[in-house]
């Protein structure tokens, strides 16, 4: 599985494709893939792009959750497909995202595209820079969630 890191900033061409950079181009070359499911994120204004295999693996835990006899479970279960499309890159690293999820995000032409782990983020540029933590802030959160694990065990050992 690809890890993607780093953020580009990228514009739409005429035709409203991005290109995707050529570090990310190149972990999809390596995994021989040149597809991902994109989708609108659950919780922030921006789109999430999963390289298919990536897909495949989080829905099969997403369906060993879901009771599709369930009505409220059945609903997210069509909701989470309704607002996820398919999409491929060209050899040079072009792909056209669908506008009803580009709408969802209102992006305008300068945008971010951002590798976490995985998974690949885009959001307008605007936002993405207005939602960066200061450094104390991402401290206290490292410390928050990170701290309290327990390494004594690996010491001891």
């Amino acid at each position: 599985m690809a890890t993607f890191i780093g953020d580009f900033v990228c514009k739409a061409d005429a035709k409203g494709r991005i290109v995707l950079p050529s570090l990310f181009k190149k972990a999809m070359n390596a995994m021989e893939e040149n597809r991902f499911v994109v989708r609108k994120d659950l919780f922030e204004e921006c789109l999430v792009l999963s390289p298919y295999p990536e897909w495949e693996e989080e829905m099969n835990e997403i369906r060993s959750r879901v009771n599709m006899y369930n009505r409220a479970e059945n609903k997210f279960y069509r909701q989470y497909f309704r607002g996820a499309a398919e999409v491929t890159f060209d050899s040079n690293g072009r792909m056209l995202l669908p506008k009803r999820l580009m709408e969802k995000i209102n992006v305008p032409k300068e945008m971010v595209l951002v590798g976490v782990d995985r998974k690949i983020e885009l959001w307008s540029k605007s936002v993405y820079e207005s939602d960066e933590l200061g450094e104390g802030e991402l401290a206290l959160m490292a410390e928050k969630i990170l701290g309290s694990y327990d390494n004594r065990e690996k010491e001891t050992e």
